[in-house]
């Protein structure tokens, strides 16, 4: 599904280039659950914003899918991103003046989808993702794991084939976070590629491949 190919990514902070990635080489089956772990400043939430289509390296080769990604237009990254990639982040990233029920609509909106699929497919979610009683709730009414059950909800509403989880569960408790990966291992089982970033070690252990990031190189990959 992913294949990356000697992948760097270099920012200018001041007078100094920072590499975060230095010829990363990568392969991602479909299917997969995959932690990438290391310290802050070891690359991984860059690799994972390379990963989303959301920052370009400033070399190397990504193929997703068969289709080299590599240099797509913003449109057509948007595209991509629409149709094949769903992201769960720390902070929730809900927009405040909409309900929950309206923030897992938002993307059928963009995407284009008629009225009557999306009230259905809004609906599905609310059910599977136990949030009916909060349907018309804003995110400052919602307590964080509420919260970020819509953030998923949203992530996948459009159902797509890799979920991108960024320190999901880094805002919540721990009782709450362990519902949160029972929420995100059960999207894994039913067939979605799941690639978790993570500091927490407990966390990183219960995916089924462990890669290991140091320096913007990755240091170790076992599964």
């Amino acid at each position: 599904m992913i294949h990356l190919t000697a992948i760097t990514r270099v920012f200018r902070m001041g007078d100094q280039d920072v590499r975060a990635l230095s010829g990363i080489n990568l392969e991602i089956a479909s299917g997969e659950y995959v932690s990438i772990m290391g310290p802050s400043g070891s690359g991984k939430t860059t690799l994972l914003n390379v990963l989303g289509l959301l920052d370009r390296p400033n070399s190397g080769r990504y193929e997703l899918d068969g289709r080299d990604v590599t240099d797509l237009s913003e449109t057509e990254q948007a595209c991509v991103r629409r149709e094949k990639i769903g992201f769960v982040f720390q902070s929730f990233h809900l927009v405040p003046r909409l309900t929950a029920a309206e923030n897992i609509e938002l993307p059928l909106i963009l995407a284009g989808i008629a009225p009557t699929e999306r009230k259905a497919r809004v609906d599905e979610a609310l059910l599977g993702f136990d949030l009916r009683d909060r349907a018309q709730h804003r995110p400052a009414e919602l307590s964080g794991g509420q919260r970020q059950r819509v953030a998923i909800a949203r992530a996948t509403i459009l159902r797509p084939t890799a979920l991108l989880a960024d320190e999901p569960t880094g805002n919540l408790d721990h009782h709450i976070g362990a519902e949160v990966m029972a929420l995100l291992e059960g999207l894994h089982h039913a067939g979605t590629t799941l690639i978790l970033v993570t500091h927490d070690r407990e966390l990183g252990a219960r995916a089924h491949r462990h890669i290991a990031m140091r320096d913007g190189e990755i240091v170790a990959d076992e599964k």
